[in-house]
């Protein structure tokens, strides 16, 4: 993908290492600066709730706990994020049932398209 990102800073909250390195990179690539990944929801809820975000990419299942406290802070905010994970929608709390769900596996381009799409709602 075409590098878009403009140095804004998007925050990567996953546990598994090598889907967090991968994700990071393509980010990097396509222009966007990285908070993270954080591989906990206490990690990641401090990054939602300090700092300029213009968005975020959030595994739902984080070392067995659910990310849905960092989707919390990001959504008081008002910023926008999107979810990863191998889980169908079926998991998303009503008050997020209208966010963005991607399937694992999925591409980092797919990653980077979805919130490409985000951005510019």
């Amino acid at each position: 993908m075409e590098a878009s990102g403009d140095g804004s800073r998007v925050l990567v909250v996953e546990d598994e290492a090598l889907v967090a390195m991968d994700l990071e990179t393509s980010l990097l690539r396509a222009g966007f600066a990285v908070a993270g990944p954080a591989a906990t929801v206490a990690a990641g809820t401090e990054l939602a709730a300090a700092g300029p975000l213009r968005a975020a990419v959030l595994d739902i299942n984080i070392a067995g706990e659910l990310v849905f406290p960092v989707a919390d802070a990001l959504a008081g905010r008002g910023i926008p994020f999107l979810f990863v994970t191998g889980y169908g929608p079926e998991i998303l709390p009503p008050r997020f049932r209208g966010r963005p769900l991607l399937r694992k596996p999925c591409s980092p381009r797919a990653v980077l398209a979805a919130l490409e799409a985000l951005l510019k709602r």
